[in-house]
This record gives structure tokens, C-alpha cells and sequence, in this order.
């Protein structure tokens, strides 16, 4: 399993809603965020993998929102990838405050997809090197 957290996104005033929380559909904008991040911390960067011809869309995105982030609270992403890429990958998310307070928890699909074709491929290589030793049995 790998896991990364981010901490310290805050939240602006143009992220929230009238009621003063943070609008819903900006945490699709945070679960991004938490997953390039992530990935980044392994040192494979997603604009890389497109200038080489891989795209990532995402295929489908759920939500839970447990409580309200507002305006100026201090988000921290947590992301999980409990299974090795394939086709797809599954991102795990957990938003927490800076009180460590449960917010909101999430999972995206996203496949792998040519730029020349449009087909669904396999994971990058290099992608998949990075993760392994997260999910080799010990």
C-alpha cells in the first residue's frame, strides 16, 4: 500500500459556498491535487507522462462529506493507493482540518489512456517501478 499526505492546502475565500463552506465541487480540485502531489513525491510527474504519450482521465469519482471545510481552514489530503496500477488506478482520499478532524473522504478512477489513439493502455513502466516496493510482500 502507498500512501502520501499533503498538508497545508488553505482554503480561499472563492473556494466556498454562501453558507461560508467549502463549495462540493471543489473537492474533485482537491483530490487532484492530493494525487499529483503524491505521485510527485515519487518522483513521476503526470506532465511527463503526457509529453510521452500517456493521459490519465478519470473514469469515475465519489465523495463523502462528513463535515463542512470553510474559508481559511488548513486542509490535509491524505492519498491511498491500496492496489497496483493496471489499466486503472484507484485513489483513495482523506480530508482532514488542521484540528485533524475528518472532513470529507473520497476515491477517484482513473484509467490509462494512448494521446495518439485514444485506447486504454497499461500503467507506465516507470509508474509502476516506483510503487512496487510499497506493494512487494516482505
Amino acid at each position: 500500500m502507498f500512501s502520501y499526505e499533503v498538508k497545508g492546502i488553505r482554503v480561499r475565500y472563492a473556494d466556498t459556498d454562501q453558507m461560508g463552506y467549502v463549495y462540493y465541487g471543489n473537492y474533485a480540485r482537491y483530490y487532484e491535487i492530493g494525487r499529483v502531489e503524491a505521485l510527485r513525491s515519487l518522483d513521476f510527474h503526470y506532465k511527463v507522462m503526457e509529453d510521452e504519450g500517456v493521459m490519465m482521465p478519470v473514469y469515475e469519482n465519489h465523495s463523502r462529506y462528513i463535515k463542512p471545510a470553510r474559508y481559511d481552514d488548513e486542509l490535509n489530503i491524505r492519498v491511498i493507493l491500496r492496489e497496483m496500477p493496471g489499466i486503472r488506478v484507484v485513489f483513495q482520499y482523506e480530508i482532514r482540518n488542521q484540528n485533524n478532524i475528518l472532513l470529507n473522504t473520497g476515491e477517484t478512477t482513473l484509467v490509462f489512456q494512448r494521446r495518439d489513439n485514444g485506447k486504454l493502455c497499461p500503467a507506465p513502466e516507470k509508474l509502476l517501478n516506483k510503487l512496487k516496493p510499497y506493494f512487494d510482500s516482505k
